[in-house]
């Protein structure tokens, strides 16, 4: 895995590649010769990752019963670490109360839109920031899975269906697994309302952490409230693609697809003190009253991090 030190990517290398694929498919190579041709231009590492997503897309890899490629999830890391140093310029702190190994939920503020950009920070911070670096597995919502290309994307990258039974199995496995109790009502907030956390449901993962002995570690994101500022949403765009919001933004859908791309808001990723929870026994988590304080306990805890972090990060683009 690529340490901190290593020369991030630039914009400059990206479009240059952009452009050499262009001018392939110009040339008559179909999608995946053009993509071999201009990954000959780039930099050892980056080539390197491109060959691979190459030949995922023949169908050479291997994958775990979650769909979990961790290959892939390497290809794929210099994209991650572009948009964490470059575009997002993200500052993490206490990556170390994650625990190196063995089980442990992670729970998240929600934000985003559509895209799981969140999941993929957090992810980048740990693998970065962390001394033990680990693949977190993210829960993500069932309809995301339906839309092309983004549901095998997200499969190979760690992301799981989010459901009770999904995330039991995979602490239950010593895995680190990442939720977001917000769900749909974080990731569709209008930007007036930003950083104000939605209701953490019916306090689901307290009673999967309570019932698999995970350690709570709250975590808060600030930055992905501003990459798609929300100001209205178009019902129609999203029974299209069966989603349950498509944000209308400064920039989609006046942009076209170019209104897609993320604004370049300044982030920051605290991960909060983790919440112990051996002393409960498994049975602890049909205690509907201990369920239900533990997740306002983490609620509160992410909400009080945000504000401070906010005052932290002191500018959202600059």
């Amino acid at each position: 895995m690529s340490s901190a030190s290593e020369e991030p990517i630039s914009p400059e290398t990206l479009v240059d590649f952009l452009r050499s694929v262009r001018i392939g498919l110009q040339d008559g190579l179909d999608p995946t010769a053009a993509t071999e041709r201009a990954v000959e231009a780039l930099p050892d590492r980056l080539g390197e990752a491109v060959e691979t997503i190459v030949n995922r897309l023949r169908g050479e890899y291997d994958e775990d019963e979650w769909g979990f490629d961790e290959q892939f999830a390497e290809a794929v890391f210099p994209l991650f670490e572009f948009l964490y140093d470059v575009w997002w310029r993200v500052e993490t702190e206490g990556a170390r109360n994650v625990p190196g190994h063995g089980r442990a939920l992670l729970v998240a503020n929600h934000a985003g839109s559509l895209f799981p950009f969140d999941a993929a920070m957090a992810t980048t911070a740990i693998m970065r920031e962390h001394p033990l670096p680990r693949w977190p597995r993210f829960m993500v919502l069932d309809w995301a899975f339906s839309l092309p290309f983004v549901s095998s994307f997200m499969r190979r990258a760690g992301g799981v269906p989010a459901s009770s039974s999904n995330a039991a199995r995979l602490l239950e496995e010593e895995e680190l697994v990442m939720a977001f109790p917000e769900g749909a009502a974080g990731t569709g907030k209008p930007f007036s309302e930003r950083y104000r956390l939605r209701r953490f449901g019916r306090g689901g993962f307290a009673e999967i952490a309570l019932r698999t002995g995970a350690p709570i570690v709250p975590v808060a994101i600030v930055g992905a409230e501003e990459t798609y500022p929300k100001l209205a949403e178009s019902q129609t765009l999203a029974r299209a693609v069966g989603a349950p919001f498509v944000p209308i933004t400064p920039t989609f859908p006046w942009l076209g697809l170019l209104g897609l791309v993320p604004l370049p808001s300044r982030w920051r990723i605290d991960f909060c003190e983790p919440i112990d929870l051996s002393e409960h026994p498994p049975d602890a988590a049909d205690d509907r009253r201990l369920v239900l304080d533990l997740s306002e306990r983490v609620r509160e805890t992410i909400q009080a991090k945000l504000y401070e972090s906010l005052v932290k990060r002191r500018s959202t683009f600059l």
